[in-house]
């Protein structure tokens, strides 16, 4: 809305109370000018009628009559009557009739400039009545209601203020229930993936502690499942403490001058040992000697370690796992690329949902937790960046864009 005092609902009051003050002064000017008007037709209705033959009777009557009394009292025909005496006339009006006049003139104007301020102003008394049946729908739950936003005064004012509130209301209401299906989604994946790991390792532990015909290396085995299950388990509640923290806000962020050219080579060394169980190469390609970027080191390791776990677990028929890192426009960027099985079409925009895995690995020699990319994506937007993933014939490529440090900070 303008601020202009021109668009105030002040100005229009006074603006529709001078136009109601200038039509009601036109009404009652042209009420009275026909009074006026009616007034002197009568008037005239008179004068005509005593100018007929009936009124010139009567008026020479009473002039005979005026003249014999004029005789017999003794006075000659030359008297005269003095010019100085007033002759009433009928056309005057008497003070009382003037006075009477100007109440009812008052008195009709008043009434007019009522009546036409009301009509003027119909239109705020209209609005009011909206804004209030907004008010009271607002009220009673429904935070879908919008008032109309008319003019550019005060009561739009109100009315845009009423209707962000009911929206931030709603988006809130929401997001509770939002939150409260992803509490329950969380709840049911969780008990699920607790309970699929813990289910064969009692089973196992079972067959060991009452077959009494199990040969040792049978029992040996048996044994060394249920550990692997442990372990599985293990980083599964791992994963889940690390997934809320980071999500939720608990993790609390020690930001540091971080250089990813270092990090990229420290993890590359780190997992040698698995590109090596798993058969591949690495290869990382950068023309910078340096790329400083503010964060937490360890939480960033822990996001570029995952994606490279991924990309090791589901690369290994490619051969070669590619790490590439750019800088354009003050922001870095790495790119994990591996020729690996590929992501369907319809499984990218869920990669990085919360125990989500793509059907063909859910295998128990690749299927993880389902939170590393999650993990990942939750620690990267906590730097500020971006987390990407496509999939395709020239390979699947995961790219991460953070921004570079700024100086002085």
């Amino acid at each position: 809305m303008k601020d202009s005092i021109f668009k105030s609902f002040r100005f229009e009051v006074v603006l529709y109370s001078l136009l109601s003050l200038i039509y009601a002064l036109l009404s009652e000017a042209a009420l009275f000018f026909g009074i006026y008007i009616i007034y002197n037709i009568i008037n005239r209705n008179d004068v005509e009628m005593n100018q007929t033959p009936i009124g010139d009777a009567i008026n020479n009557g009473i002039n005979a009559s005026n003249s014999a009394n004029i005789s017999n009292s003794g006075f000659s025909d030359n008297v005269n009557i003095p010019n100085n005496v007033n002759v009433p006339d009928s056309g005057a009006l008497s003070n009382e009739a003037v006075t009477i006049l100007v109440i009812l003139g008052v008195v009709i104007g008043i009434v007019l400039f009522t009546v036409y301020l009301l009509l003027l102003t119909k239109k705020f008394v209209t609005y009011l009545e909206e804004i209030s049946q907004g008010i009271t729908q607002i009220a009673s739950g429904n935070f879908h209601t919008r008032v109309s936003i008319k003019n550019e005064d005060e009561f739009t004012i109100i009315a845009t203020k009423l209707n962000k509130m009911a929206e931030d209301i709603n988006v809130l209401i929401e997001n509770n229930q939002k939150n409260e299906n992803t509490k329950n989604e969380l709840i049911t994946s969780v008990a699920h993936d607790l309970r699929t790991p813990l289910t064969s390792i009692i089973g196992y532990l079972d067959l060991v502690s009452k077959d009494g015909e199990l040969t040792q290396e049978m029992k040996h085995k048996y044994i060394e499942i249920a550990y692997n299950k442990s372990m599985r388990l293990e980083k599964l509640i791992e994963d889940l403490f690390a997934y809320t923290k980071v999500t939720f806000g608990e993790v609390t962020m020690e930001f540091t001058d971080i250089n990813l050219v270092k990090l990229i080579d420290q993890l590359l060394d780190e997992f040698y040992p698995s590109f090596q169980e798993y058969g591949l190469d690495s290869e990382f390609s950068t023309n910078l000697s340096t790329a400083v970027v503010r964060a937490d080191g360890a939480m960033l390791a822990r996001a570029f370690a995952n994606l490279m776990s991924n990309a090791i677990k589901y690369g290994k028929d490619g051969k070669l796992v590619k790490i590439k890192l750019t800088k354009s426009h003050g922001k870095f960027t790495f790119v994990l690329t591996n020729y690996g099985t590929l992501i369907p079409e319809e499984d990218l925009p869920y990669i990085f949902d919360r125990f989500y895995r793509v059907e063909g690995s859910r295998s128990s020699e690749t299927g993880g937790t389902g939170l590393g990319l999650a993990i990942a994506k939750s620690i990267i937007l906590a730097h500020g960046g971006n987390i990407t993933a496509k999939s395709d014939f020239e390979g699947t490529v995961f790219e991460v864009v953070l921004d570079e440090k700024k100086e002085g900070k």
